[in-house]
């Protein structure tokens, strides 16, 4: 079984959030050990913030909540991927998806 490495990123591990119905990829965020305990505890995605240096839970003022089916580790034990239903717009920017600017498009 594959252990969590909190010893790679400053205790610090990046999380890809996924939406269970739509596939789409709605957002990154990083959490660390409280994060991660504090989103099994209560099923709902908990982050930790690098910029303001805090714990948030998503949608905790915005309202936009992410409901917890699973939570991944990836084979290195140093990502995470949260499996969630989003109620509202994942982005802060009232997008659904933080992932709404298109760079490029491949051939």
């Amino acid at each position: 079984m594959i252990e969590i490495d909190w010893g790679k990123q400053a205790g610090l591990l990046p999380v890809v959030v996924q939406d269970e119905e739509t596939k789409d990829v709605l957002m990154l965020a990083y959490a660390n050990k409280e994060a991660l305990e504090l989103t099994k505890e209560t099923g709902y995605a908990h982050y930790f913030s690098r910029s303001r240096n805090e714990l948030w839970r998503k949608g905790g003022t915005s309202g936009n909540l992410q409901k917890v089916v699973s939570v991944k580790l990836d084979c290195d034990g140093d990502t995470l991927l949260y499996i969630v239903n989003q109620t509202g717009a994942a982005c802060h920017t009232g997008e659904r998806t933080c992932f709404f600017t298109e760079l490029y498009r491949g051939v």
